[in-house]
């Protein structure tokens, strides 16, 4: 997000008049499910497990887009005409957290963060905001020493081995997983000197590939590449970009995060990519938690706890199917 829009999404924010609440009853119950990418799997996989369990329960869930400062904006005020009573967000700047805490308050909504934590103007996690998520830097570092232990496992020598860094330091949770898988990896032995950054523009596959491209054709004396990023959409960028520079599979090891039907149609093709594994998150039971947090909240007036974190699990090719059944993905 830009600065201009940043501070658009923050002056609607605080120039809203004083709102009155809806009141509803707690057979009536009803949430937001904001997320910032509706088209990628990971969220749609949330969404449907938040709705999942409203019709558990008894509670509706109406799944909103937020992919920028102005939408989320509009989708609480639409949120509200619903009569809405909170919601649940993975924001699309972590920085809008206080405008975004503005508006909801002067409706009286709760909101519950899911996978992205909320900062304040210092840049420090708002705490009063429960949150729900993954540790970055742990996911990063089982990120790291898979691909450590399979570069060990094909007998690389780490010196010779060059590692794509694919990076977002505009997104906090994106730094602390790559921070972690590079922690790692330099702690088996891999050399500094050997990672190469690729600072893309957004989340996405498309965006990764553009940033990855020019990295290979300046570093064409590495035979053996390993690729990480905050997701997998973004290794796949990165795994597509070794391909067309004429890299095999056998040379490349892609290690992403998250576990959704991007990594299930990587290793559903016939023939092995370089896209070797993902560390899985549940983001069904992402989707249900952070939905059932924020419902007990509402009815019960129980407060979630102010961090929860989950782990992951390694997924690959040979381990995919049984993996995504244990996690219900």
């Amino acid at each position: 997000m830009t600065r201009t829009l940043l501070g658009m999404a923050v002056g609607l924010a605080l120039s809203a008049g004083p709102l009155t609440a809806q009141a509803q009853s707690d057979e009536d119950v009803k949430m937001g499910f904001i997320v910032k990418k509706p088209e990628q799997a990971w969220f749609i996989n949330e969404q449907k497990a938040a709705t999942a369990l409203g019709e558990e329960k008894g509670f509706e869930v109406v799944r909103l887009s937020g992919e920028d400062g102005q939408e989320v904006l509009s989708a609480i005020d639409n949120l509200n005409s619903q009569g809405a009573q909170g919601f649940v967000i993975c924001p699309p700047d972590v920085r809008l957290g206080p405008a975004i805490m503005n508006r909801a308050k002067q409706y009286g909504m709760k909101v519950v963060t899911v996978d992205d934590r909320f900062l304040n103007s210092d840049g420090e996690p708002m705490k009063d905001v429960p949150h729900l998520g993954m540790s970055g830097y742990k996911i990063g570092e089982q990120v790291g020493n898979a691909i450590a232990e399979e570069m060990d496992d094909r007998g690389w020598d780490p010196d010779e081995v060059a590692a794509l860094r694919i990076t977002n330091y505009e997104l906090p949770t994106a730094k602390e997983r790559t921070d972690g898988a590079t922690a790692a990896l330099l702690e088996s032995g891999f050399k500094k000197d050997n990672i190469f950054d690729a600072p893309q523009q957004n989340t996405d596959t498309s965006s990764a590939f553009s940033a990855a491209s020019p990295v290979f054709s300046k570093r064409g004396d590495f035979e053996h590449w390993v690729i990480y990023a905050l997701n997998e959409e973004s290794v796949l960028g990165g795994v597509r970009a070794s391909e067309q520079y004429g890299l095999d599979p056998d040379q490349v090891i892609g290690v992403g995060i998250n576990g959704s039907g991007a990594a299930f149609a990587e290793f559903s093709r016939e023939t092995p990519t370089g896209f070797y594994g993902t560390v899985a998150v549940s983001s069904t039971m992402h989707g249900r938690q952070s939905a059932d947090n924020l419902y007990q909240w509402i009815t019960d007036g129980e407060k979630p706890k102010a961090n929860t974190e989950t782990a992951g699990k390694l997924m690959t090719r040979d381990n995919w199917e049984d993996v995504r059944e244990e996690l219900g993905l």
